[in-house]
């Protein structure tokens, strides 16, 4: 280890005294500039400040610490406890699926119809914009975690299945949704894969084979009707012939 470590400092400082090759000594310390620090310190100080801390900005940061829980915001007895056991029952030692709980309710209530309403397209429609918030902000994190990928991209094609419905039937209420929301709804493409030689050869032989189907279809349903024709004019003779008696 110490090897590697002294053949980094090596290509990265090009060839300085021999005192580099001895780690934990003063005169390398002297060597790099910094009397009186080691080898292994100046590696380990140069790799800290190659990370880098990125925040990404999260969904729940406008609820307040001060908040309580989901299941104790709308009791009354919670305005005669005392401040420790609000501090308890507040937000500020909840976790993040209470949190997420929380801001569920929030974004059903800008959208339901009524108090009563738990089932509607706008709240179905709600409660799977904080999953799809919530899954992103997991993902942005841990980039490799294929399973909540695969639930997020299942709860946005369920969203655009209800956006779809909702703004084929009410367009002012789909209207409403996506400015309370925040949605931007953007229109599926014309073609969801990419078109090669061969599926278009696929297509063109799957069209003409289709074409050819109902030729034959067509010219059986001519024999039929031919057929069913003929039966009936022996039929049509024999009442005529017997009026005529």
């Amino acid at each position: 280890m110490t090897v590697m470590l002294g053949r980094a400092l090596w290509r990265l400082l090009g060839p300085g005294p021999s005192a580099l090759s001895v780690p934990g000594s003063r005169a390398a310390g002297a060597a790099l500039g910094r009397p009186g620090a080691s080898l292994v310190q100046t590696v380990q100080n140069y790799a800290s400040l190659s990370k880098k801390t990125r925040e990404f900005p999260s969904q729940l940061d406008d609820l307040s610490p001060s908040m309580l829980k989901m299941d104790y915001k709308d009791l009354e007895l919670m305005n005669k406890t005392n401040d420790v056991v609000r501090r308890l029952l507040s937000l500020e030692m909840a976790t993040r699926k209470e949190k997420l709980k929380l801001k569920t309710s929030q974004l059903v209530e800008k959208v339901r119809r009524s108090p009563s309403d738990v089932g509607s397209t706008e709240v179905q429609i709600a409660i799977l914009t904080a999953k799809i918030r919530n899954y992103q902000e997991h993902l942005q994190v841990h980039r490799k975690d294929r399973t909540h990928k695969r639930y997020m991209l299942m709860a946005i094609d369920r969203r655009k299945k209800l956006l779809k419905y909702l703004r084929r039937t009410r367009y002012d209420v789909f209207e409403n949704v996506c400015s309370q929301l925040g949605i931007q709804y953007t229109f599926p493409p014309e073609y969801y894969r990419k078109v090669t030689q061969r599926w278009a050869a696929k297509k063109a032989l799957c069209i003409r084979v289709f074409q050819e189907v109902q030729k034959l279809r067509a010219a059986e349903r001519q024999k039929q009707k031919a057929a069913a024709a003929e039966k009936a004019q022996p039929v049509s003779k024999e009442v005529n012939e017997g009026t005529a008696v």
